[in-house]
């Protein structure tokens, strides 16, 4: 796994950005305190303002309800933005397809061979449900995409030093998440979500050196600020990470 550190991104002040040949990828912050949350007047205006700054054709996002769902969209199909799930997968250039986070953890997929990419939201229960795994699943039966060209971007998230939970959900971990160690998923009752998210990443196929991830932490990060809901004890800040295909 490559971690990408501030000086690899190439950062502008409101997005982490990673730029590839047929795609770009943002992650947003929260330095300019910008809340990119659907349910509010001022995030939709802000998710709308991406269109002009990405030079996208639309801004496609779902109702997230932590679960392991997982949408196509199509251009000038059904819209999705009132559809309840927790992953979106698109072969469609010019439209951003992204995902709210403000702990979870957001992950990017990519192939550029068959040019289909895929925005994932995964909390605890995605997590546990494995949404990573069945995305590429889905991404597999339903594009025929070679898992081998597949590119993963894994976000700002909170991390093990921070995300301690309720001993019945830390055996809940344990007992699912069988083939990692024990020493590995926890610290006491600090969970780790990324090796979680890892192991899903490589059991789909994936090749280690086409796995990144952003390591910063919504809730201890002190180089970037990032929204953190426990942090903020609920506050409506998001961050929106997002792809768009050219």
């Amino acid at each position: 796994m490559n971690k990408l550190d501030l000086k690899v991104l190439d950062k502008q002040e409101d997005f982490f950005i990673i730029n590839g040949k047929e795609f770009n990828i943002g992650f947003t912050n929260a330095e300019k305190e910008r809340s990119f949350n659907r349910n509010t007047e001022e995030g939709i205006k802000e998710l709308n303002s991406l269109k002009e700054e990405f030079g996208a054709n639309e801004v496609i996002y779902l109702k997230q309800i932590h679960s392991d769902k997982i949408l196509n969209y199509i251009e000038n199909g059904k819209s999705i933005k009132d559809e309840e799930a927790d992953a979106i997968i698109t072969k469609e250039k010019g439209i951003i397809i992204g995902v709210f986070t403000a702990d979870c953890v957001p992950i990017i997929l990519v192939d550029e061979e068959k040019k289909v990419a895929a925005a994932i939201h995964s909390g605890w229960r995605g997590t546990y449900e494995s949404i990573t795994f069945k995305t590429i699943e889905k991404m597999k039966k339903e594009f025929s995409i070679n898992v081998k060209n597949l590119k993963a971007y894994i976000g700002p998230h909170i991390r093990k030093c921070c995300y301690e939970v309720s001993e019945e959900l830390k055996l809940k971990f344990i007992e699912k998440k069988t083939e990692i160690k024990k020493e590995d998923l926890f610290c006491g009752r600090n969970l780790n979500l990324e090796v979680c998210i890892l192991d899903d990443l490589k059991k789909a196929g994936i090749q280690d050196e086409n796995i990144n991830s952003i390591d910063l932490c919504t809730y201890c990060s002190e180089d970037v600020k990032l929204h953190s809901y426990r942090k903020s004890q609920g506050s409506y800040g998001r961050m929106f990470s997002f792809i768009i295909l050219r």
